[in-house]
């Protein structure tokens, strides 16, 4: 039996996969996350199933379950938010696993960047503007590596998605205009995908005040960039007089 870590999704109860909702609905016991996960998913686990908020838990006691599970021979389904590779504190739990010789298998997920840029009906990777995307987070009790400070990852002026920093929205700023123009558009959108999802646009310019407004102060994804606009070009990849392996060009 291994130990599944699942990707729920960013809020939506239907943006499991298919793989992490089967894998969910035959585990024995189940470790969530619950300050982030839709409890809402819990409804597709057997009424056996054995289920625990990891939100009071250290990791030692998330381990323990884990290895408590092991030793009946029953599968644990490890309920994370969004993707399990992003901010999801899996890196620990996965070498403890491996140190103890208890396998283990990651379902990957939405996460909440793709479920905000669905949001917004933008494309991230606008032909033209920019074909990069940067995930990150800015600094505050977890620091961040000085090569990767907001400031410095600014100068590439690419599309950026800021992850758990809307709180220090006033730093963020100041730091993005050392690279991007302060007309460069930023949409906050806060619970993406959950039915109370709100959604703050503006320009480096006003953007922080038009967030302190609505009352957003977690739970909220920063996204930069002109990507956000409609000044991009049309694809090629469409195009009639481009050609391709599989279309010639008209």
């Amino acid at each position: 039996m291994k130990v599944y870590f699942i990707g729920a999704g960013p809020g939506d109860p239907e943006l499991i996969t298919l793989k992490g909702l089967r894998l969910l609905q035959r585990s024995p016991v189940v470790i969530y996350a619950g300050s982030l996960v839709n409890p809402k998913l819990l409804e597709h686990c057997s009424p056996e199933a054995i289920i625990h908020d990891s939100a009071t838990l250290n990791l030692e006691q998330i381990c323990s379950l884990c290895k408590q599970a092991h030793k009946e021979d029953k599968s644990v389904a490890r309920l994370h938010t969004g993707d399990p590779s992003l901010y999801g504190a899996v890196g620990e739990q996965l070498d403890w696993l491996s140190e103890h010789g208890i396998p283990y298998e990651i379902i990957p997920g939405v996460s909440s960047f793709c479920a905000a840029a669905a949001s917004l009906g933008r494309e991230l990777t606008a032909p033209e503007l920019t074909q990069s995307l940067i995930i990150t987070r800015s600094s505050g009790r977890t620091p961040v590596p000085e090569a990767e400070d907001l400031s410095k990852l600014a100068a590439h002026r690419a599309s950026m998605a800021i992850f758990l920093s809307v709180n220090n929205i006033e730093q963020v700023v100041k730091k993005l205009t050392a690279g991007y123009p302060e007309s460069t558009p930023v949409a906050v959108v806060s619970r993406a995908s959950w039915e109370d999802e709100q959604i703050v646009r503006g320009t480096l310019a006003d953007i922080a005040a038009k967030v302190r407004q609505a009352g957003i102060t977690k739970t909220a994804l920063i996204i930069v960039g002109e990507a956000l606009t409609h000044k991009y070009k049309p694809s090629k990849l469409y195009a009639k007089d481009f050609s391709h392996q599989f279309r010639r060009a008209q």
